[in-house]
């Protein structure tokens, strides 16, 4: 009767372990402390740590690549393995420390991380953890894992709210988000300090004359051009700067779209 009732705890160990495993989906790596047991073998139970290579040593087996893989696919492996030795072995395998459990994130577009993953966390997750501001290009960032681009372009995910494009997320995964520089509106040309303004609702021609300095002494106020780049092709929309700023003539102050450029002409006298 103990025997059986060993069993049957043993059995929802496994059972637990298995669970845990397929819901959070933990992917061991290397430096983590692993326990596998052999239920009534107990020379074959090891407390071990994964190599910087991947591996750990079990007593019976030899050598198994542990990295890369959940306890519940080192538990088939293991079990499958066994079976030379054990009779319809029952092996438990626990994660009892971890140590490669982050995801690194990087790029210009913003704060570089190397971010702790403490539960279960998906990408979504994650970038609402780190609010990424206006100038993160998330059409051309990409979630990599092993190498290899599983996700392209965050946008449908994070800005429009297409959750079923979300992925849970792996220790060594990198998040890579780019700089986005059409973001910004270009005030340039006879300026007294031509610059880069970072673009929100609303941002108008006045506004941003006055953010690069306004006019300098040899600016013909009258010939101020938006340069703005509709898909592929290229237009330009002609502003009386001057009529703006000095005769507050508000029917010049055109809304900017990001990536504009704003050049003020010189004069020829």
């Amino acid at each position: 009767m103990k025997k059986v009732l060993l069993l049957l705890v043993v059995v929802l160990l496994f059972g637990a372990v298995a669970a845990q495993a397929a819901d959070g989906e933990y992917v061991i790596g290397s430096g983590d402390g692993l326990l596998v047991n052999v239920w009534g073998e107990q020379e074959l139970n090891v407390a071990i740590a994964v190599r910087p290579d991947g591996m750990i040593t079990v007593p019976g087996v030899g050598e198994v690549m542990a990295q890369g893989k959940t306890p519940q696919q080192l538990t088939t492996e293991l079990s499958r393995k066994l079976a030379e030795l054990v009779r319809n072995p029952i092996v438990t395998v626990s994660v009892t420390q971890v140590r490669n459990n982050s995801v690194t994130v990087h790029g210009a577009g913003v704060q570089a991380a190397v971010v702790p993953l403490e539960r279960s966390t998906t990408l979504l997750e994650l970038l609402a953890q780190l609010s990424p501001g206006d100038t993160a290009d998330f059409d051309n960032a990409y979630l990599s894992r092993q190498g290899r681009r599983i996700v392209s372009g965050f946008t449908g995910l994070f800005v429009k709210g297409e959750t079923e494009n979300d992925v849970a997320l792996q220790p060594g995964d990198r998040i890579f988000i780019p700089y986005r520089a059409d973001r910004n509106v270009f005030v340039m040309g006879a300026v007294n300090n031509p610059m880069a303004i970072p673009h929100h609702d609303g941002l108008s021609v006045l506004e941003a004359l006055l953010e690069a300095g306004s006019f300098n002494k040899f600016a013909d106020r009258n010939n101020t051009v938006i340069v703005r780049h509709d898909g592929v092709e290229k237009k330009s929309i002609a502003v009386r700067g001057g009529d703006l700023v000095n005769d507050g003539d508000l029917t010049q102050n055109l809304e900017l779209q990001p990536g504009d450029y704003v050049i003020v002409k010189k004069s020829f006298f």
